[in-house]
C-alpha cells in the first residue's frame, strides 16, 4: 500500500516561522512533523510514499533525501509530486500525484497534524466506499465540526446529529475525484460531499491523541507538554 502525504501548504498561520521553514518541517519535540508521519507508516508496514510539495519545497526534497540514506528508512521509496508555482489545493494535489499512486486505495495525510493514529487501522478493504475517513472529536477552533458518522458511514451534518471533524487522515481510493476538473487548483472537500451525499464514505472515530499544528499558538503549546 503506499501513502500520500500532502505537504505543500505555505503555512501562513505559523508566520513568520514558515517564512524561512516549510510547515512539514516544523520540529515537535526536536523532530519534524513529516518524520512523525513516515515512521507512523512505516510501523504500519508502508514503504512506499508520495510527497507533495510546493512552498520552499526543495528543504523538504533535501531532508527526505538525507532521512532515507539512514539505516533505519532505507528500505523506503519516495517520490515527490512538486507544485512548483503555487500549492494546487487536496483536489489539485491528489489528482496531480495519481498516476504515482496507481489505481488502488491509498493511505492520505496531512503533514501538518500531530497524532499517535495507528495506520494499521487503514488495512481494511472498503468495498464499494470511495473512501474510509478518520474522525476526531471537535476541537476548539472547530466546535462545529465537519459531518456526522453513523453506523460507520459519514453523514453531512446536521442539528440534531452529533458532528466529529475530519482528522486529515483516511483511506481512498482514486474514484474520490469525479472529472470533469475547471481548473488544475481545487480543494477535494467539494468532492468529499458528494460522496457522503452518496453514502459512499465509512468512518470511523479516533478518541486517542491528534492536534492540527495550524498556528503558532497549538505549536508552542504542543512544544511545551
Amino acid at each position: 500500500m503506499k501513502a500520500l502525504i500532502f505537504a505543500a501548504g505555505r503555512g501562513e498561520r505559523l508566520k513568520p516561522l514558515t517564512d524561512h521553514t516549510p510547515k512539514p518541517l516544523v520540529n515537535i519535540k526536536q523532530k519534524p512533523l513529516i518524520q512523525y508521519h513516515i515512521e507512523a507508516l512505516m510501523r504500519a508496514g508502508v514503504t512506499e510514499f508520495i510527497i507533495n510539495a510546493s512552498w520552499l519545497h526543495q528543504q523538504i526534497i533535501e531532508f527526505i533525501n538525507a532521512l532515507t540514506k539512514k539505516h533505519r528508512f532505507r528500505q523506503i521509496n519516495v517520490q515527490f509530486s512538486i507544485e512548483p508555482n503555487a500549492p494546487l489545493e487536496t483536489g489539485g494535489g491528489l489528482l496531480k500525484a495519481l498516476p504515482m499512486l496507481g489505481k488502488e486505495a491509498f493511505i492520505v495525510v496531512n503533514a501538518d497534524v500531530f497524532t499517535d493514529f495507528d495506520f494499521n487501522q487503514l488495512k481494511q478493504p472498503l468495498d464499494d466506499a470511495v473512501a474510509h475517513l478518520v474522525m476526531v472529536t471537535n476541537p476548539s477552533h472547530n466546535p462545529e465540526g465537519d459531518f456526522s458518522l453513523k453506523d460507520g458511514v459519514l453523514k453531512q451534518k446536521s442539528p440534531n446529529q452529533k458532528t466529529y471533524t475530519y482528522a486529515g487522515i483516511g483511506l481512498y481510493t482514486p474514484r474520490i475525484l469525479s472529472p470533469p476538473f475547471s481548473s488544475d487548483t481545487f480543494s477535494l472537500t467539494p468532492h468529499i460531499k458528494a460522496a457522503v451525499d452518496k453514502q459512499l464514505i465509512t468512518a470511523h472515530l479516533h478518541e486517542s491523541q491528534w492536534h492540527d499544528v495550524g498556528t503558532t499558538e497549538r505549536l508552542n503549546a504542543l512544544n511545551r507538554r
